[in-house]
């Protein structure tokens, strides 16, 4: 069977940490920053973890990282 390759859409979005868990950023955080309100900015900095849900399918596409 042939290996997996990594998707690089997917590499770029999503982390894996030393504990296994997979985090990604929130979305809409590159337009009109300036027009919201400096919490709701301080919030877009930060890391999510996925929802368990879509762990699988992330992990698929991240096959190919180790």
């Amino acid at each position: 069977m042939p290996k997996l390759k990594t998707h690089k859409g997917a590499a770029s979005r999503f982390r894996v940490t030393g504990g296994g868990k997979i985090m990604r950023m929130y979305g809409s955080r590159n337009n009109f920053r300036r027009k919201k309100r400096g919490p709701v900015n301080v919030l877009y900095s930060r890391t999510v973890e996925v929802a368990s849900s879509h762990t699988k399918l992330v992990r698929r596409l991240l096959a190919g990282q180790g």
